[in-house]
């Protein structure tokens, strides 16, 4: 069954500070909190956590992959007690190079959809990014394209532009077309996609988008807290980029728009295990949903919390119910999917 992300009444403001059991039986002063969240908003996530418990929280922040390794080479001596990713590939991963352990909460069971953490409870999603069409508002008509599926058509032949085959998430984008396709109709579909490249794939989201708006190209591929990010811009060039596009959410008509997670888990070896639950169960209070939501453009997973008014100017969409780990699994396969089709 497929979910539908809609738009919430704003909470009272009461509810917002709703400290969960974690948090009150949290005797741990100190949580090491290792981080590929690069956002100046998430400031407040942590200054706030910290006025709630009392507790400090010591951050290390790198690129995810670096971060991975870093753990795996600490291995038991690692004092990382929370690994924190911005996408479900990475999150996988952590669990299955054994970084991560399981974690059984009746919060984040009861406040997080089942298709946003990991069934096992190594790994949950805070908030969601849709992977997205971003689409120039002259070029392309309405109903002129309407799948990720259609992005292979030759009428689009140098129309489209996306990132490198080495972005996860073009490799979690691929690896939900494993689940719905099989790889045989994968492959066909990321050759029809390479031969409809307006260039060779480079730069950032940020990146493909502006190429939409500069006309080098039709169709970009991106996800939506990036275009939330260039709408809230103070820079006139981007208000600019921003009102030559608009926004497509893909499949509307069938399984849902790919949707991806920023997340967190518990590390293996966590010494500060009770402060680490807490950091957990507290990122599912509407209150920190608000910080994920206004501070970057991003989706709350927790029903209830308001999007901000960017995100709420694109509408509400049908979200692909994929579980999050199936898509993220498949990350390895889709990557070399994409290498044989000529995605570079």
């Amino acid at each position: 069954m497929t979910t539908t992300v809609s738009r919430r009444a704003l909470i009272g403001g009461a509810a917002l500070l709703v400290a969960s059991p974690a948090i009150l039986r949290a005797q741990t002063r100190v949580l090491n909190l290792y981080s590929s969240r690069h956002y100046d908003t998430d400031e407040q996530l942590y200054s706030d956590f910290t006025k709630q418990t009392g507790i400090t929280i010591n951050r290390v922040e790198a690129e995810a992959d670096p971060l991975l390794q870093r753990m795996r080479s600490e291995g038991a001596n690692s004092p990382a007690d929370i690994l924190v990713t911005v996408d479900a590939g990475r999150a996988e991963r952590a669990r299955e190079m054994g970084l991560l352990q399981p974690f059984t909460s009746e919060v984040l069971a009861t406040r997080i959809p089942a298709s946003y953490r990991d069934p096992e409870g190594h790994w949950f999603g805070f908030s969601t990014r849709a992977r997205i069409l971003v689409v120039s508002r002259e070029r392309v008509p309405e109903g002129a394209i309407a799948t990720y599926e259609d992005l292979a058509d030759p009428k689009w032949k140098g129309k489209v532009v996306n990132r490198s085959s080495t972005n996860v998430y073009n490799q979690s984008l691929t690896g939900a077309m494993l689940a719905a396709h099989g790889a045989e109709k994968t492959e066909a579909w990321c050759r029809g996609l390479v031969a409809n490249f307006a260039r060779p794939p480079r730069g950032g989201d940020r990146d493909q988008i502006k190429a939409v708006a500069a006309g080098e190209a039709d169709i970009a591929v991106a996800n939506t807290y990036y275009l939330g990010g260039l709408a809230l811009s103070d820079k006139a060039e981007d208000k600019d980029t921003v009102a030559k596009v608009r926004p497509l959410f893909p499949n509307q008509g069938d399984r849902g728009t790919h949707v991806n997670i920023s997340g967190a888990g518990i590390a293996r070896q966590a010494k500060n295990l009770d402060a680490a639950k807490a950091y957990l169960e507290y990122l599912a209070t509407p209150a920190a949903q608000r910080y994920f939501a206004f501070g970057n453009s991003e989706y709350p997973v927790v029903a209830g919390v308001e999007w901000p008014p960017v995100v709420k100017a694109w509408g509400t969409f049908k979200a692909d119910s994929l579980n999050a780990r199936i898509f993220a699994a498949n990350n390895a396969e889709a990557l070399k999917i994409m290498d044989r089709a000529g995605w570079k």
